[in-house]
């Protein structure tokens, strides 16, 4: 962390850097064993916060930092994407077409929904609300020219409040067998795992300089790293999880250090509306999920966890554990995905054209 412009030394005080990290590491400690979801990201958060609120002194992650990070997501994301089950989605493309235009059009009603309040821009009500992709639209949010601290606590509400959901509607709904199954990630050596990200990361980012695309650096990782991925030249490579939460504490601690009183009360203030909107977003995308069972002969549990707004991983594990159709799930889910992050370069500079 460098010191902000401005302040007449070169460097921040070591206790404030200390501070920042010492929180980070037991808050991210604490959320982990809570089983919060991107705990990391979230002990970040409030490390950087702990700073900003109690401190004259300004600090900043370096933009290289900042990048890397990012780009680090993207690597994480891409390692996700599997072309053959994309390509397997076949004749059903259709209704997930429009099941996913339609969750990114209830998405972007809910987040002009939010804007209608004065401290909400349209930008950042629509990248706050936008449904999947959640650490992937917070580590461009700033740059999309969206409120980075408002997208990233209501981005992760949405995902906490579909983890406590789901487990009820699976449950009461459709009552499946458990035990099925489990969902594993990767099954490469450490050393093929760090190759893996080495390439991606070298391969991403070279793209990025030459595409002029605001989110290239996020992008460009992601598309070389699904690529390698899914050829299968490294086995079944994942981002290590200690360079995950790297990347989570980067975007965290950057986020964290640009609160101010002002804006926590203002996030503050608007909670009970979003907790109503999400609630919303999530009964409206089951609509979907039934619609998607009613179209195509997937069963009604698997259409359901194909089209939650978000929680990947837990969506992922609950489709195992009760036998639905994994593939079929993660397909749906990473469509989504993409669709929602290629959008967003060319959705900002519209929500910013009809704001000027």
């Amino acid at each position: 962390m460098t010191e902000h412009p401005g302040t007449t030394r070169d460097r921040p005080p070591l206790a404030a850097v200390a501070r920042v990290l010492v929180v980070t590491v037991v808050l991210s400690v604490v959320l982990s064993l809570l089983h919060v979801p991107s705990a990391v990201l979230f002990g970040s958060l409030l490390g950087g916060m702990a700073h900003a609120l109690t401190s004259p002194v300004e600090i900043r992650v370096p933009a290289t930092a900042f990048r890397l990070g990012q780009a680090l997501i993207g690597v994480t994301i891409g390692s996700l994407v599997s072309l053959s089950a994309l390509a397997g989605m076949g004749s059903a493309l259709l209704p997930i077409t429009a099941v996913t235009v339609g969750t990114v059009l209830v998405s972007l009603a809910a987040g002009r929904l939010l804007a209608v309040r004065r401290d909400v821009s349209e930008v950042t009500g629509a990248f706050a609300m936008i449904a999947g992709g959640a650490s992937g639209v917070v580590a461009i949010a700033r740059e999309l020219g969206a409120d980075d601290r408002v997208v990233t606590v209501v981005q992760y509400l949405r995902v906490l409040l579909v983890l406590l959901t789901m487990p009820l509607v699976t449950a009461l709904v459709f009552h499946p067998e458990r035990g099925v199954g489990t969902f594993e990630v990767g099954s490469a050596t450490l050393v093929q795992d760090l190759a893996y990200v080495a390439v991606a990361l070298a391969g991403g980012l070279l793209i990025a300089r030459f595409v002029p695309v605001t989110t290239a650096t996020l992008l460009g990782p992601l598309a070389v790293a699904a690529v390698v991925s899914s050829a299968g030249w490294l086995g079944t490579p994942s981002v290590p999880v200690a360079l995950q939460w790297a990347a989570y504490a980067l975007i965290g601690v950057q986020v964290g250090l640009r609160f101010t009183r002002a804006s926590l009360a203002s996030i503050t203030r608007m909670l009970p509306v979003v907790l109503l909107i999400i609630v919303a977003m999530i009964a409206l995308t089951a609509a979907m999920g039934a619609a998607l069972a009613w179209l195509t002969p997937v069963d009604g549990l698997t259409a359901y966890l194909a089209t939650t707004p978000g929680g990947l991983f837990a969506v992922l594990a609950t489709a195992a554990d009760s036998g639905s159709d994994v593939t079929y799930v993660m397909a749906v889910q990473l469509f989504r995905l993409l669709v929602i992050l290629l959008l967003t370069p060319a959705l900002a500079r519209l929500l910013r054209a009809r704001r000027g």
